[in-house]
């Protein structure tokens, strides 16, 4: 049999073709990164130690500064450094930046989930960029996520942060402190990177309020028992919570799922794990000022065995939990006491909106950890919010 070379030739690169095409659509779909846990890790020739000097080192990234490839179960002095997904997660020091250019569909709105984790003492912030990769395109969309703060008893939490695609081929780039600290090799070890299309719900004439069942949200990996932190946002313009924004200076609130946590209704929801240091935000702008409106929400516990706090903002040193809700100028407060072990209570405002738009607010009136003596940061969840119009209350006292 007589072999034509032309045509092996064209076999071998249709199938290479084949084979790079496959693994760009895995980059944009609903889940990792190509390589977004480091389980690829780079070639000896490439390495010192363990600081990665070959700018394309790592595969599908591109890194820069002092970058370390860490193991699990390295030790830096006498503590164990920890890597959140597999083997193999990557440190940034003072400056260090990776990056890596993904397929979107432009127009879409996108968020990005991580993981992070300290091992210095010192003041930790990472900046998120989603540059648009053609030159004179529209200007990249930046945030800054605080990781000082750490949530688990694992040592490590999941991010999230969202952006929308400005163009079809965009860079993600990870930054560290941007030269702010002294230590070059001090930084967060970052790990398990992936990207979900985010939908933007809308207001229905059943609920004025958006997204106000929480099951719009970022990605949360399916093997993880943890939920992912959305982070405060003062300037971002998009929100890994469709709808709602996170007001605090450093610290962020939970998004948990169902297959973890005691959801009052759904699959996803949100954990008020800060305190009075943050607050879950919604802007109404369709009410009208003088009109009548209900405001009605689940508050639970959710059942990750969260002790009671010793004392609470507004003085009180009840056991359980307590949400405080805000709805234009009127405000309630639910008490949750089921001792860890999951279930909700629902809560109701009724009021006159004074202005437009209306400030919808959620907070949690203590700090809380889990019982199991961890540290872990844990608090009440906030689920199935709406907002309705209502008759003002002489025409409701007519119809009875």
């Amino acid at each position: 049999m007589v072999i034509d070379k032309r045509s092996v030739h064209r076999a071998a690169l249709v199938l290479l073709l084949v084979c790079v095409a496959a693994r760009v659509v895995s980059a944009v779909g609903d889940g990792p990164l190509l390589n977004g846990n480091f389980e690829d890790p780079p070639n000896q020739s490439q390495m010192s130690g363990s600081v990665v000097t070959g700018e394309h080192a790592i595969s599908y990234w591109r890194t820069s500064g002092h970058i370390e490839l860490i193991c699990s179960g390295q030790k830096q002095g006498d503590m164990v450094l920890t890597v959140p997904d597999g083997a193999h997660a990557l440190r940034l020091g003072n400056g260090a930046s990776i990056q890596q250019q993904i397929s979107l569909t432009p127009g879409l709105y996108y968020s990005l989930t991580f993981s992070a984790s300290r091992t210095c003492s010192q003041d930790e912030m990472l900046n998120v960029t989603a540059a648009p990769v053609s030159a004179g395109g529209s200007p990249a969309q930046t945030g800054e996520l605080p990781i000082q703060t750490v949530y688990t008893s694992s040592g490590w939490d999941a991010y999230s942060w969202a952006f929308k695609a400005e163009a079809g081929f965009v860079s993600i780039i990870i930054t560290h402190n941007c030269g702010e600290q002294e230590d070059p090799a001090c930084g967060p070890i970052v790990d398990a990177f992936a990207i979900k299309t985010l939908s933007q719900p809308e207001a229905t004439p059943g609920n004025m309020l958006r997204n106000g069942d929480f099951e719009e949200g970022p990605y949360i990996p399916p093997e993880s028992p943890w939920g992912v932190m959305v982070p405060p946002m003062d300037e971002d313009d998009v929100s890994p919570l469709p709808g709602w924004k996170i007001m605090s200076y450093k610290k962020s609130v939970k998004y948990v799922d169902s297959a973890h946590f005691a959801v009052p209704r759904g699959a996803r929801a949100v954990e008020l794990v800060s305190g009075v240091e943050t607050a879950l935000l919604q802007e109404v702008y369709t009410t009208v000022e003088g009109s009548w409106y209900r405001l009605e929400f689940s508050a639970g516990d959710a059942a990750n065995g969260c002790g009671a706090s010793p004392s609470y903002d507004d003085g009180s040193s009840s056991p359980g939990m307590k949400v405080k809700a805000y709805a234009g100028p009127s405000e309630t407060t639910v008490d949750i006491d089921f001792r860890g072990a999951g279930g909700s209570k629902r809560g109701k405002i009724e009021f006159r909106a004074a202005a437009s738009p209306t400030r919808v607010v959620f907070l949690s009136l203590g700090y809380h950890t889990k019982s199991d003596n961890s540290g872990t940061l844990c608090g009440p969840v906030v689920d199935d919010v709406s907002l309705v119009p209502i008759p003002p209350p002489n025409a409701r006292r007519l119809l009875l």
